[in-house]
């Protein structure tokens, strides 16, 4: 992991950040005043929106350059911000460490706070609205990044801000810990989590890019989950092949045709179900709140895990189906050379999210089994990281229903669940280091649309949740 103190600028950055902040902003459906505070996040939030940084754009260092920019004219020393470059599968990135320096009065490790500021890169011309420009219409927020992870990253930014400026001394240190490739291939995830067991040794590390605010569909709070645990992310490409020939001369063994029997095998699969403690005690608590079928379903699981019925509706259902067991599905497709030539070679890519305890060779030796074609040739293209769950810490937890009852002026229920997709957070449990995620986002799930088209955020959740670390960080570092 290599690292500067000194803040890099590029003249790049310098003459985008002019433009962005000279660009207008969508005007509100719903006029709001907002306070300086409010003011100030709501830029911080249109600018690092407006970087593409996806894989492939490279502008991860400018997004570092004007986090960087921002947090040094809050008073942050050129000594606690630390950039780090990155190889990133033949890609420059980088990632961004700030530390916020206590007085050590509580005599207690450090804090680590995780966040990530890649995207899954938007096609404009698919989108509504620009998905690189913020835009606020009919009572959200939308543009890439919007929820995963920009929030996140706006959000701890800005809080350390507000901290550093209203002349606060924490107790302990803290740190942000941004990484720029973790939706592709965490090669910077990997490495600051080496650099942080080896130079900062936290107490416990809080991710800002799970968990988050459950609301009903009429945006009542119903529930703060909490990220204690996540899947096994693991990625195959699946090859057929063929000695191809003429157009005009078909042949029954057409590479295309055997590559999609195969994935319509995939498609028809169902991994067996599978519970544990945690997911058990998550379905049923939220089972009681949660209306209609599918909150009947939860506490039916929870109560028999083999109840068919309840596991026919969760299952049914995406924000619930992954997790029940282990889940394939195909998302890229690559075949033939020529139209006028029959295909030498199809190839698809098939993401799995692998239950806890599976493991990746026993995935991919039910995938062959399911599709019982002998010349289907796979190739791992992850790094697999296998983690174990996590404890919610009780000094995590009241200061989380701390934040929660300053925020809605009650107490809301508290979550463990298992996390279907992946995250940093995998790479510092591995490490031994309890790792929990505790977003501030409040969603509804039929708003969630992350690495989807128009992804968005509620307008109200963005500013009611301005608060939500400054209460957590309060707290847990306090002098």
């Amino acid at each position: 992991m290599r690292g500067s103190s000194t803040v890099r600028f590029k003249a790049i950055f310098l003459a985008g950040a002019l433009a962005v902040t000279g660009q207008a902003v969508a005007q509100e459906s719903q006029p709001r005043e907002l306070t300086e505070h409010e003011q100030r996040m709501r830029e911080i939030y249109r600018n690092v929106i407006s970087f593409r940084s996806a894989r492939g754009h490279q502008q991860v260092d400018d997004l570092v350059a004007y986090l960087t920019s921002q947090l040094s004219a809050a008073g942050f020393a050129p000594e606690d911000l630390m950039v780090t470059d990155y190889d990133s599968d033949g890609e420059p990135t980088q990632g961004l460490v700030v530390r916020y320096r206590g007085d050590g009065s509580s005599s207690k490790k450090p804090i680590v706070m995780l966040g990530h500021m890649d995207v899954v890169d938007a096609l404009p011309q698919d989108w509504e609205r620009d998905p690189f420009s913020l835009t606020e219409e009919d009572g959200y927020f939308f543009g890439r990044g919007t929820l995963d992870n920009k929030y996140g990253i706006t959000n701890l930014t800005g809080t350390f801000i507000r901290l550093k400026e209203e002349g606060w001394t924490p107790g302990r240190d803290l740190y942000l810990v941004f990484s720029g490739d973790e939706e592709t291939g965490m090669i910077s995830t990997r490495a600051q989590a080496r650099w942080v067991a080896d130079n900062v040794d936290p107490e416990f590390i809080l991710n800002s890019d799970a968990g988050g605010i459950g609301l009903t569909d009429d945006f009542t709070p119903l529930v703060q989950r909490v990220q204690a645990a996540e899947k096994t992310f693991a990625t195959w490409e699946l090859t057929v092949t063929n000695p191809g020939g003429h157009s005009s001369r078909p042949r029954s063994d057409n590479a295309i045709y055997e590559l999609a029997d195969a994935l319509t095998k995939i498609r028809d699969y169902r991994f067996p179900v599978q519970a544990t403690p945690l997911t058990r005690s998550y379905f049923g608590a939220l089972g009681q709140s949660m209306p209609g079928e599918l909150g009947a379903a939860m506490l039916a699981f929870a109560k028999d895990p083999t109840d068919e019925k309840a596991i026919a509706a969760l299952q049914a259902n995406p924000e619930t189906v992954g997790t029940l067991g282990t889940t394939c599905v195909a998302t890229m497709l690559r075949a033939g050379h020529a139209e006028n030539a029959l295909p030498q070679s199809a190839t698809a890519t098939v993401n799995c999210r692998i239950f806890p305890g599976v493991g990746a060779a026993a995935t991919e030796q039910a995938l062959r089994d399911v599709i019982g074609i002998g010349n289907v040739a796979f190739k791992l293209m992850t790094n697999v990281t296998e983690s174990p769950e996590s404890t919610l810490r009780d000094d995590v937890k009241a200061s989380l229903a701390s934040s929660l009852s300053n925020r809605f002026g009650k107490a809301i229920p508290i979550l463990p669940y298992m996390e279907s997709g992946g995250t940093d957070g995998m790479h510092y449990r591995t490490l031994g280091y309890d790792t929990v995620a505790i977003s501030g986002a409040g969603s509804r799930s039929q708003d969630m649309y992350a690495h989807g088209l128009n992804e968005r955020m509620r307008v109200d959740a963005f500013y009611n949740g301005l608060d939500h670390w400054y209460v957590i960080l309060k707290e847990l570092a306090g002098s």
